[in-house]
C-alpha cells in the first residue's frame, strides 16, 4: 500500500510540473519555488500547535487546488503558479514520507511518525 499511495504522489507531482508547463514562466521558476511552502514550519518557533497548523495550510493539497482555481478563475497566472507549487510541494513531501502535522510533535504527520 506504501508503494501505491508514493506512486499517487509521484502522479500528482507530475500533475503539478505539466500544469506548470502551461504556465509562461522560466522553468527556473518551479526549481527556485518548490520549497517555499516549507516557510509554514515557521510556527513551530511558537509552540507545535501553531506549527502544526501553519505547517498545514502550507501543505494542505485542498488549500492548492483553491488557490489554482482562484488564479483560473481570475485569469491571474502568478496566483495559478502558486496553487501548482503548494500542490506539487505537498505531493512530494507525501513522496518522501512527510505528511500533515498532528499538533502533539513535528514527527507526528498523518502518514506515521518521520524517521521511523
Amino acid at each position: 500500500m506504501k508503494n501505491l499511495i508514493r506512486l499517487e504522489e509521484l502522479a500528482m507531482l507530475a500533475l503539478s510540473i505539466y500544469g506548470f508547463s502551461l504556465l509562461p514562466f522560466a522553468w527556473w521558476w518551479y526549481l527556485v519555488l518548490i520549497l517555499a511552502p516549507d516557510i509554514g514550519m515557521i510556527g513551530y518557533l511558537v509552540n507545535t500547535r501553531v506549527g502544526a497548523a501553519s505547517y498545514n495550510l502550507f501543505h494542505h493539497k485542498g488549500v492548492a487546488i483553491v488557490v489554482y482555481v482562484a488564479g483560473w478563475y481570475l485569469q491571474n497566472e502568478t496566483v495559478q503558479l502558486a496553487g501548482l507549487i503548494l500542490f506539487g510541494h505537498s505531493s512530494l513531501d507525501r513522496l518522501l514520507g512527510y505528511g500533515l502535522k498532528y499538533n502533539d510533535s513535528f514527527q507526528h504527520t498523518h502518514l506515521g511518525k518521520i524517521g521511523k
